[in-house]
């Protein structure tokens, strides 16, 4: 399987290039390749809005760079959690880029019970008390909207916060409350 290990990893990339979205791709930030890789054969019905919590913000004055946070978490979810991949599809850090993380077309590790018809947009940072950047916020509805224009997402998607997958804080108390006020809410 290491010989494979490149082959996921092109083959993933080439899979989100034909984006319309500006998005920096797992190469650029330096992702280590997947273990194991499962396609999402058709658009996706739901997205799972959800926080880091830790590693923080990111991509700020004398914050660590938005690259480094998605290594460390990728890093957590292969070497704690056992998982093949980042479990997010992607992130969004607080310089207001989207960041893949397994993309529109793998399945996910990020809501039991929704990863084979999700995907799972992770703002890097605890937004429990705080709410993300205007630009954060700008960029996961951007995403959004790409994802419907490109096919990726049903147009009547349900949009969720993680807490309404499975019994967790996440995405936070003021990114739920942010998301409560977005169209297709469920």
């Amino acid at each position: 399987m290491v010989a494979a290990a490149p082959l996921l990893l092109n083959l993933l990339t080439l899979a989100n290039a034909a984006s319309t979205c500006p998005i920096v791709t797992r190469a650029e930030w330096g992702a280590k390749p997947p273990t194991y890789v499962e396609h999402i054969p058709s658009a996706l019905s739901h997205v799972i809005i959800h926080h880091s919590e830790s590693p923080g913000p990111c991509g700020g004055a004398g914050q660590p760079t938005c690259a480094s946070a998605m290594q460390s978490m990728q890093n957590y979810h292969q070497q704690n959690n056992g998982w093949c991949d980042i479990g997010y599809s992607f992130g969004v850090g607080g310089d207001g880029k989207i960041y893949e993380g397994r993309g529109w077309k793998v399945v996910g590790a990020h809501a039991p019970g929704y990863n084979f018809n999700s995907v799972g947009i992770c703002l890097i940072g605890n937004y429990n008390s705080v709410l993300p950047s205007e630009a954060m916020l700008n960029a996961v509805k951007n995403l959004i909207a790409c994802g419907v224009a490109e096919g990726h997402l049903r147009q009547d998607y349900v949009l969720l916060g993680h807490r309404q997958a499975i019994a967790t804080t996440c995405p936070g108390d003021r990114l739920y409350q942010e998301i409560s006020t977005w169209p297709h809410k469920g």
